[in-house]
């Protein structure tokens, strides 16, 4: 199979359109549609069953599906690292969600710059759920997650440390002066919906609060009394003064882990993940 040909089956299958797939990639739908039909004649199976009304993917096709984004995410990182070593300037790149690891990201930092031969490390703020992304296409070489709230599948993980999880309220709300609460108390406020967060798919689930995708747009959002949310302790700290952040008893405990891609050589990543699990 040529990387082409993978490309090609990639937007049809994710698009289920053959139209749409063919203006995505470019070309127009007849050479598209023979592609598709001569790779499935190589492969001796049906990859996209077709009626007049709807394209669905077989089983075959399912598989050929996840390989074929997993081969194009490895092509497109050794691209970009390629380059990146071609400077001449060693570095890495660590991706991090903004608002998020942020006494932990300042040490690991320090310590890792005065580690002997230490690349300079380029910071990619990103939001919920786009880690693995950035990890596989080469966009970043290693990352800290927030388990579990942050997918680790098909990822190395190293745990740093676990911690609470705080409720953040307005500074006006009566819960706000509490010393602890529980979370029935903050998930059963009609007049604060608790936020929701976008999965994977960059959909959200169903309901009343308001729909975010960073703690800046959350915390503006909590402060005008629209929504609230339960989150780490550490990124409840620091927080703005019209804020309140109040420790949630029975709320699961929230692991940070630092993650990289299974196949990864590079000697950057092995020092920042030994200096990350020292700390």
């Amino acid at each position: 199979m040529e990387l082409r040909e993978l490309r090609y089956f990639v937007a049809v299958a994710e698009e289920l359109h053959f139209g749409k797939a063919a203006q995505r990639l470019g070309m127009a739908q007849p050479p598209l549609s023979r592609a598709i039909t001569q790779l499935e004649r190589r492969l001796g199976t049906t990859l996209l069953e077709r009626t007049s009304r709807k394209v669905t993917l077989t089983a075959a096709g399912g598989v050929l599906l996840a390989e074929s984004r997993a081969i194009l995410s490895a092509v497109t990182a050794a691209e970009r690292r390629t380059r990146r070593a071609a400077t001449g300037h060693p570095s890495l790149v660590l991706a991090v969600k903004s608002g998020t690891a942020g006494e932990l990201l300042t040490k690991l930092l320090d310590a890792y710059a005065a580690e002997p031969g230490a690349a300079t490390v380029e910071l990619l703020l990103c939001e919920a759920h786009q880690h693995q992304q950035l990890l596989r296409d080469g966009q970043a070489d290693v990352a800290l997650l927030h388990l579990p709230f942050d997918s680790a599948a098909g990822l190395d993980t190293e745990t740093l440390y676990s911690e609470g999880q705080v409720a953040i309220l307005p500074g006006s709300h009566p819960l706000a002066s509490r010393s602890q609460i529980r979370m029935a108390d903050v998930t059963t406020l009609p007049e604060l919906p608790m936020a929701r967060w976008p999965g994977p798919s960059g959909s959200y689930p169903e309901g009343p609060g308001a729909e975010v995708r960073n703690l800046t747009q959350l915390f503006q959002l909590i402060a005008l009394g629209r929504t609230t949310v339960v989150i780490p302790e550490s990124a409840g700290a620091d927080l703005r003064r019209d804020l309140a952040a109040v420790p949630v008893l029975d709320a699961p405990p929230v692991t940070t882990a630092i993650a990289w891609p299974p196949h990864s050589r590079l000697r950057t990543v092995a020092d920042l993940i030994r200096v990350a699990t020292r700390l």
